[in-house]
């Protein structure tokens, strides 16, 4: 109410009033014609009067604004001219038309009006600018300092023809980037540090010597922090704690750690080189966070086989190092801890699936077979996973579904995935990684999962399993299962057939017991042998064909020596073994004399496989995992889609080339 009667209350225009005087003039003249000559004369006088003072008013206006103008020009050149930023106008041809003190001081060049842009900066895309038609920026580098560019196009209306320039705004970040490049530096990184195989090692050694080995790793560690501008933390007997920020880290990167070859140098009549590992974990939001990056870091490196370093952030992984082979550990105390907690696991559980890798081996389906024995031990049945059969296996399955003991033992994935709950048991062997097991979405329906397996360790890992067995320097999967039979709490009986699965698997990862074979891998063999395994009908799973010996030949011929110790070689024969028959002739390709590498491709379907082998000296892990793939030291491989063989030996041998130039 109270705003509607303002509304009424508020005075019409000037204009209204002379209308209403001259109306009511107009009347007056017919009723009185003195009163309304009176009033018509003082309406003309009005209507004068205010035509003469709204005239003046408007000159006024006129002057006001074009003064406004003036003055609003002038503020406007003396801020450009005092612009605290350099600042140039440029025609489209480059041409500098104009420039401020600053772009002057930042040039150092007396004249500068009509040289090209060009003269000073190289690389300034001007034509886009126009055709963008909006507001660009470039990031420059000049005279040592940083600069961001932003362009803006301004269009000069005072020009018969509309003239367009270009406005140039040079914004310095240098101080901006030195303290960000400061401030990162400057952060934390946390390494943790490992002795691997200590126990070991000292037992290598006379006891005489053994507390030198500690005054030396300790002194070189020390010299490490002295270096680095850490704090070094002993926390343990092999175990320490090193702080230091991030530019000291990336000092030791350029170095490639050449911490690690220091230390394996370490000889006082040790028969077992001394090695470490170092997990170190960077860039995380806090200190714990740091902390529990190191922690991860560090099992990478354990789980890769020790003697190298792993740098881990929130999004990945780097490796250096990993040029030793794995300590092998003489104690069965592990196995037997794992035995008895797998005999557990399996009495707990209704429904158990056991599946391997894809495209499985001897080693997969040998050691598959193996713990299918140890759960009928426990009276509780269980099924292998098992999509299709290869060329590798294929003779072994068809003795297993020959036997009523095997009867129904195999499923397909769909099946398998139907019947999963989250209280299904799945027992994966011969591998960690969660795409490369024969059916992956077991591992997301399931809670109770096992894993067991021996290959280095990889960045992708199977988490939050029941129960893991890992361990890189056993020689093959076949040989943890074999030792989990013997060491189970409960006397495990396995079938003959069992027997010489799980042998022909050790045969295999050892190349006929010739690689990564220990003490307790002849153990096995011999407990194997004992339970009735026959090394002749194990030789019979390995039998190749005609077609298989023509194919190896082929690779031979097609070898090409690198560096005088490294084998390249590939296969266009398109048969389904392919990738078998390549890993057996990356193996004989070992046999000529000073090669310590061997490397051979061939195709199956749009996969190229790529078989990598080793005498121990070249560390094939590390290449292959640059292609995803990964192993041992000796023994490796990848698989790499969607691209042809030319393309993939080019990669392969590109890798070797760098890992060469790397060594040198």
């Amino acid at each position: 109410m109270r705003n509607k009667l303002t509304f009424k209350m508020n005075m019409p225009e000037i204009n209204l009033y002379i209308v209403i005087i001259g109306i009511a003039s107009t009347i007056l003249l017919f009723y009185n014609l003195y009163i309304g000559c009176l009033f018509f004369f003082g309406f003309v006088y009005i209507v004068a009067h205010n035509w003469r003072i709204t005239n003046i008013r408007r000159k006024e206006w006129t002057n006001y604004i074009q003064n406004l103008s003036l003055d609003i020009d002038e503020t406007t050149k003396k801020a450009i001219l005092n612009l605290p930023i350099p600042l140039c106008i440029l025609e489209f041809d480059g041409s500098i038309s104009w420039y401020n003190s600053k772009f002057n001081d930042m040039v150092e060049s007396p004249d500068l009006l009509g040289v090209n842009i060009d003269n000073i900066v190289k690389n300034l895309n001007l034509r886009k600018v126009l055709n963008e038609n909006k507001e660009m920026y470039t990031d420059i580098k000049y005279k040592d300092r940083e600069y961001t560019i932003v362009y803006n196009v301004i269009k000069n209306e005072k020009e018969k023809n509309a003239k367009y320039l270009m406005m140039l705004y040079w914004l310095d970040k240098t101080d901006h980037l030195n303290l960000q490049k400061q401030y990162e530096d400057e952060q934390n990184s946390m390494m943790l540090i490992q002795i691997d195989g200590y126990e070991e090692v000292l037992k290598s050694t006379d006891e005489d010597k053994r507390p030198l080995i500690n005054v030396e790793i300790e002194k070189m560690l020390t010299s490490l922090e002295t270096e680095s501008k850490g704090a070094l933390k002993r926390t343990s007997k092999d175990k320490f704690v090193l702080v230091m920020n991030k530019k000291e880290l990336k000092k030791l990167e350029c170095d490639k750690f050449s911490i690690l070859d220091k230390i394996r140098k370490i000889d006082y009549g040790n028969n077992l080189p001394v090695t470490i590992s170092m997990g170190i974990g960077i860039d995380g939001d806090t200190v714990n966070e740091n902390l529990k990056l190191a922690s991860g870091a560090l099992d990478l490196a354990l789980g890769r086989g020790g003697d190298q370093a792993v740098i881990k952030t929130k999004d990945k992984s780097v490796f250096y190092g990993g040029k030793s082979k794995a300590i092998e550990k003489t104690t069965k105390v592990k196995s037997r801890l794992i035995g008895h907690a797998l005999r557990e696991v399996i009495l707990e559980s209704e429904n158990i699936y056991i599946m391997g890798h894809k495209y499985p081996d001897m080693d997969a389906m040998g050691s598959a077979v193996g713990i299918y024995d140890i759960c009928k031990s426990c009276n509780k049945f269980a099924n292998i996973v098992l999509e299709e059969t290869n060329e590798s296996i294929e003779e072994f399955t068809k003795r297993l579904n020959s036997m009523d003991y095997y009867k129904n033992m195999f499923i397909d994935q769909d099946t398998a995935i139907k019947n999963c709950t989250k209280n299904t048991l799945v027992i994966v062997v011969d591998t960690h990684r969660p795409n490369h097991t024969e059916c992956e979405e077991l591992l997301n329906i399931s809670e109770k999962v096992v894993v067991i397996d021996h290959h280095r360790r990889g960045v992708e890992f199977i988490n939050d399993t029941v129960l893991l067995f890992h361990e890189i320097y056993v020689s093959s999967t076949c040989e943890m299962v074999t030792e989990l039979v013997q060491y189970m709490e409960d006397n495990v009986k396995i079938n003959k057939l069992t027997a010489e699965g799980l042998l022909a698997g050790i045969s295999l990862d050892t190349k006929n017991f010739a690689f990564k074979t220990g003490v307790r891998t002849f153990e096995a063999a011999s407990y194997l042998k004992k339970v009735g395994a026959d090394t002749v009908e194990v030789k019979k799973l390995f039998n190749s064909d005609i077609k298989d010996f023509i194919t190896k030949a082929d690779i031979i011929q097609s070898s090409k020596i690198i560096d005088n110790n490294i084998c390249l070689a590939y296969s266009n024969a398109e048969i389904d073994n392919i990738n078998i028959v390549i890993a057996q002739a990356a193996d004989e390709l070992l046999n000529i004399r000073d090669v310590e590498a061997s490397f051979v491709l061939g195709k199956k379907g749009n996969k190229i496989f790529i078989s990598a082998r080793s005498l121990g000296k070249i560390n094939v892990h590390v290449l292959m995992e640059k292609l995803g793939g990964g192993g041992h030291i000796d023994m490796a491989g990848a698989q790499v889609k969607d691209v042809s063989l030319q393309t993939a030996y080019k990669m392969v041998q590109d890798i070797i080339e760098e890992n060469l130039k790397e060594d040198k």
